[in-house]
This record gives structure tokens, C-alpha cells and sequence, in this order.
């Protein structure tokens, strides 16, 4: 991605996402196949921490998303109404410790069927650093704790297993949960996800047989596969040459995927082997790229606008068959 500027504004460029509304969408320009119709179709309030991080589609066209700076999960309704539905505690020094960024975190989010909600949150402490847990009606709960000097970032379910994966982006290592809480493990340290200045291992998903993760600071994506025994198999690089990747989607065409380009402000079609196309731009409306979504033909692109510092939105697109 880009260089450090600060702390509040490249330091952060690397996680983003988040989201999901639909309001009087504002028409925006052109796009490549398979996307067309892109448009803004929400925007946040930076001055209010409403920089979106992550996002889990719920059922009904709802989604529930983190507000990386406002330390806050918001429910967001298919007419674009925010609810907030939990605010985590801060930490006592005001998060200045956090590695990397220098406040508190809210990253990844996911929705088990159920309706439970599981999320990250990184302080810099060890009293609140971890993987969360928010059932519907209920009040946050730490259920495992992950280590103080490094950035849970990423998270994946795998529904089958009952197991959540964790990518911290400082320490370059995947975390595995149970989604009862306990004691991590490190699944897995290979060094392609180490970070290269900045941060390293951070989009995470579950996919085929294997675990998908990006490296923000290499451009890279990489595919681990979950061995018969539950451990991580040998790791493969399955994309390079991706500046600033965040997040991915899969398509429903086997391994291509949809990729969040946060510092270059676009979303990369990247194929089974490797070579890309840009799908959107700037143009469209994205403000610093940061998670995507898909929900039937519907494409979720989530923008903070951490580098740009202006607009942190949702942009709508549709997706061909």
C-alpha cells in the first residue's frame, strides 16, 4: 500500500470496510465487466468515526457493520437506517499502544447462522485485545484473547467446523478459534504472511477447502489449505503484483474473485491464474476500498476514506452471471 503517512491516515488504509444501506443512490461512471450500474448508494460521517471497516450481510438485506474509529457495530437496514447495536469499552491509555495504528481497532465481523455476531478489536492491551462475541439481544463479550502487541484485522468463519480464523496483521500469523472462545492457536506463521513495513496478512476467507488471505504489504493473495486433522497445509501463493489489497470476494466462478485495492481506489477481477482486470475506479465513487461483499448480483464495495479523508460510503454494482 501506501507508505506510512500517519496514524490515522495510511496506518490505517491497510484494514477498512464496511457498511451497507441502500438510500437515493447517487449515479457514478463507468465501470468494466462483469460490473456494471455502479453507485454510491450510502454515505457515513468521517467526523462521526463512521469509517467502516467490515461488514456480514444479514438475512432480509440487512448488515451489520464495524466502525473501525468509532469502536462501534452498527445494523444497517436495506433503506439505510444505522442502528447502533454495541459499543466496545476504550481502553484506558486511549488506545495510543495499538500497534501500528495508535487508536482502538474494530475490525473483522462475521454472522454464524444463528445470528451471532463475532469480531475483532485490538487496543494495544491485553485486557481487551481479541476476538469478540454479540448475541442477538445481548452485550459484548470477550471470548478469547489475542496478544497485545499484535492487530487481529481479518476474520473467517468456517461454519462446518465451528472455527474462526484470525489474520493479525502485525505479527503475520493466522489465529484459530473455536467459536465457544478459549486459547488460540497459531494455525499458522508462514512467512508470505509476514508483513514487509506496514502490515502483512489481512482480508481473510474460507473457501474451498482452504483458508484465503491477503498481504497488504506484499500485494498478494494466498490460499492455505485446512488439512483432514484441522491444521494449516502448505501455502500458495494464487496472485501477485495486487498494491494495497485488503479484502476479496469469491464470485461463485470457482477460485475468481473480487479484490479491494484500498490504496489505488479500486477493485480488481482477479482470474484462477492470476491475471487481473480493474472492475471499478475512483469514478465510481470509492473512497480508500476496504471489504466486499456479494449478496446474489448485488456487489458490496465498502469505502473509509482513510487516505482521501472525505466520503466514506457504500457503493452499489451489479454483477453478471
Amino acid at each position: 500500500m501506501l507508505k506510512k503517512l500517519s496514524v490515522s491516515a495510511a496506518a490505517v488504509g491497510a484494514l477498512v470496510a464496511s457498511a451497507v444501506a441502500v438510500l437515493s443512490p447517487t449515479a457514478a461512471s463507468a465501470v468494466s465487466a462483469p460490473l456494471s450500474n455502479a453507485r454510491i448508494a450510502t454515505h457515513f460521517d468521517l467526523a462521526e468515526g463512521q469509517t467502516p471497516e467490515n461488514v456480514a450481510l444479514a438475512p432480509g438485506g440487512s448488515a451489520y457493520v464495524t466502525f473501525a474509529k468509532g469502536r462501534q457495530i452498527a445494523k444497517v437496514s436495506p433503506k439505510g437506517t444505522v442502528r447502533i447495536v454495541a459499543t466496545l469499552p476504550a481502553p484506558a491509555d486511549g488506545g495510543v499502544h495499538t500497534p501500528a495504528l495508535g487508536f482502538p481497532l474494530t475490525a473483522g465481523i462475521v454472522r454464524a447462522h444463528d445470528g451471532i455476531l463475532y469480531f475483532l478489536y485490538a487496543t494495544g492491551t491485553p485486557d481487551l485485545t481479541g476476538v469478540w462475541r454479540l448475541r442477538p439481544g445481548g452485550e459484548p463479550q470477550r471470548i478469547a484473547a489475542l496478544p497485545a502487541d499484535g492487530l487481529p484485522n481479518g476474520l473467517a468463519l468456517d461454519a462446518r467446523t465451528h472455527t474462526l480464523y484470525v489474520a493479525d496483521s502485525v505479527r503475520g500469523t493466522i489465529w484459530s478459534v473455536p467459536t465457544r472462545g478459549g486459547t488460540p492457536t497459531d494455525w499458522s506463521t508462514a512467512p508470505e504472511l509476514a508483513p514487509a513495513g506496514f502490515l502483512g496478512a489481512n482480508g481473510l476467507k474460507v473457501h474451498d477447502g482452504a483458508v484465503w488471505a491477503t498481504n497488504l504489504d506484499k500485494g498478494t493473495v494466498l490460499r492455505i489449505p485446512v488439512l483432514g486433522s484441522g491444521r494449516a497445509g502448505h501455502i500458495q501463493t494464487r496472485a501477485t503484483g495486487l498494491p494495497g489489497i485488503d479484502d476479496i470476494a469469491f464470485t461463485g466462478h470457482g477460485n475468481q474473485l473480487l479484490a479491494a485495492l484500498d490504496g489505488p481506489n479500486e477493485v480488481a477481477l482477479v482470474e484462477p491464474d492470476g491475471s487481473r482486470s480493474t472492475v471499478l475506479t475512483a469514478a465510481d465513487g470509492l473512497q480508500n476500498p476496504t471489504s466486499i461483499a456479494l449478496r446474489g448480483h448485488t456487489v458490496y464495495v465498502l469505502n473509509a476514506g482513510w487516505l482521501t479523508g472525505k466520503d466514506p460510503n457504500l457503493v452499489l454494482a451489479h454483477r453478471a452471471r
